[in-house]
């Protein structure tokens, strides 16, 4: 299938690259995102790609330290497609930032995960995290796993625009 390059005002949107306005606020790179998100997954059936291209997407337009997926498998999270350092490729349910939102099927924004009882340190630069529970039918398929290197890094922008980032990803399922 073949894809118009398309362009959303100072966005360019193709299916190789993103060309994005650094100053454009948080919400509007979002919006844009979302838009490219949407366009890179049409027409493309294999999740494992499409999941790989959102994290590099999302991993590009925002510089975060850590972006990726952790996907139900059994009585576990097992690592999926992701950017940045290498992590953690297990986790337990209720365990760390992700397998408690895995548990509560409840997005969990950590401001300073050194406050968070329990946390996995997969890396010790991580110093902020958010994780969205992708759902389908009320069932936990994967979390979204989010880490920066800086403190305070997430606020309810990142959890309102993630959440809607949620509703795309599981329909990809």
């Amino acid at each position: 299938m073949q894809r118009k390059n398309t362009l959303f005002d100072s966005y360019l949107c193709t299916v190789e690259q993103i060309v994005l306005n650094p100053n454009a606020s948080k919400a509007r790179k979002y919006e844009l995102a979302l838009k490219q998100i949407k366009m890179l997954c049409e027409g493309e059936a294999n999740l494992i790609a499409n999941l790989a291209n959102i994290t590099a997407l999302l991993k590009e337009t925002f510089q975060w330290f850590w972006v990726g997926f952790y996907i139900v498998d059994n009585d576990e999270l097992v690592l999926g497609p992701f950017q940045g350092p290498v992590a953690c490729t297990r986790i337990q349910r209720g365990k760390g930032v992700c397998g408690t939102a895995w548990a509560s099927k409840e997005s969990i924004l950590v401001p300073d995960v050194t406050k968070f009882r329990g946390h996995i340190a997969c890396n010790a630069a991580s110093l902020s995290e958010i994780v969205i529970p992708i759902l389908k039918n009320n069932e936990v398929l994967a979390v979204l796993d989010v880490d920066s290197d800086r403190l305070d890094a997430f606020d309810g922008t990142d959890r309102k625009f993630l959440e809607l980032l949620e509703r795309i990803v599981s329909a990809l399922f």
